[in-house]
């Protein structure tokens, strides 16, 4: 292992072990598993009906037309998904990233920090 190697190797475990490191990661994970399991849900709730209630979803939107509320719940759940997605992408690429750079400011001494990417 040569030096520069090494010097990585402490940066990054000193980020990795860095409290404030610790907690930004797991609310980021939190936000990530509560944003799955709400988009689970809805999915879920959607199939559900189509399952066992598809008289609702199927009903026609106006007399003699052709499309079924069905079709503007499937929009919807998808425009959800772009929205809750679009959500993370823009707290992750916010505040989380941040915080990483803050991090690693810290840890390198307040150098600046050009790369986060390969320190964390």
């Amino acid at each position: 292992m040569d030096k520069s190697s090494t010097e990585e190797a402490r940066l990054t475990a000193e980020i990795l072990n860095n409290p404030k490191f610790q907690k930004m990661a797991l609310q980021k994970s939190l936000l990530g598993w509560s944003f799955s399991a709400v988009m689970f849900s809805v999915y879920t709730a959607f199939i559900w009906i189509i399952g066992t209630r598809p008289d609702l979803l199927g009903r026609k939107v106006s007399e003699g037309g052709v499309t079924t509320w069905g079709i503007y719940a499937g929009i919807a759940v998808i425009v959800f998904s772009f929205l809750i997605t679009l959500t993370y992408v823009w707290l992750a690429n916010g505040y989380f990233e941040k915080t990483t750079r803050e991090v690693v400011r810290e840890v390198q001494g307040d150098a600046s920090c050009t790369n986060v990417q390969e320190h964390a």
